[in-house]
């Protein structure tokens, strides 16, 4: 998923299945690996199996795109919950004959990097309002309200924050000081990294934007080089 967020759109939606064997070999996955990892993505609807030229390989699809379209917001550009734009409430009132539908809201919202007021209220700073808007339209649910909120008191207390300082420590202790380069560093920087951003949405603190500062620089320096090695092979 990673690879594909970062280069599938490039390469034109589109990836000969050897080609995608072959890159992923240099991250040390065998060719059963890579087929395994491909067909729970295409069982996703984030990828279909499509030839070309005679060539076997997978086409992302309009559904991948716009996973992938979302991701790039999370990943690559850090919002601020104390910007001034307020905060969001989300009540919900899932009857227990819906039991599966409310476990799948409270995961896309734990997901968005909401916290928890309780069970069925849940903060977010204000910015994320269009993405608990899809997410509650993807689900067909009608029994979800939305409020606009002014705490009292310092809201980030609904979130773990040391559980999340504990991830940034973690993607700094590995990544700050590490010399890297090309595409297998490219790519194992950012899966390290990508999945951070959905568990904080925005929340200062100073560990968090000395981790994306870190970030921003590793990746400017890395990806040149490893779009350069995808092509050449691709090409």
């Amino acid at each position: 998923m990673t690879f594909f967020g970062a280069f599938l759109r490039r390469l034109g939606g589109w990836i000969a299945v050897a080609d995608l064997i072959a890159l992923m070999a240099e991250l040390g996955l065998d060719a059963q690996a890579v087929r395994s990892s491909v067909s729970r993505l295409k069982r996703r609807g984030v990828i279909e199996s499509e030839r070309r030229g005679g060539a076997a390989g997978y086409r992302l699809t309009e559904r991948g795109e716009a996973i992938l379209r979302a991701g790039d917001a999370r990943i690559y550009g850090r919002a601020r919950s104390d910007d001034g734009a307020g905060w969001l409430l989300v009540v919900f009132s899932i009857p227990e004959s819906q039991r599966a539908l409310r476990h799948r809201l409270r995961s896309g919202l734990a997901g968005l990097g909401l916290g928890i007021v309780a069970p069925a209220v849940w903060i977010a700073p204000a910015h994320l309002r269009e993405e608990v808007e899809r997410l509650v339209a993807d689900l067909g649910i009608e029994r979800v309200d939305l409020f606009e909120a002014q705490p009292l008191g310092d809201p980030r207390r609904w979130w773990d924050l040391d559980a999340l300082a504990a991830e940034y420590e973690r993607y700094l202790a590995e990544w700050e000081s590490r010399p890297a380069d090309g595409f297998a560093d490219y790519i194992r920087h950012l899966d390290a990294w990508r999945r951070i951003p959905f568990h904080d949405p925005g929340l200062p603190t100073p560990v968090g934007e000395r981790a994306w500062r870190v970030f921003g620089e590793l990746d400017a320096r890395l990806a040149p080089a490893a779009w350069a090695q995808v092509a050449a092979r691709v090409g």
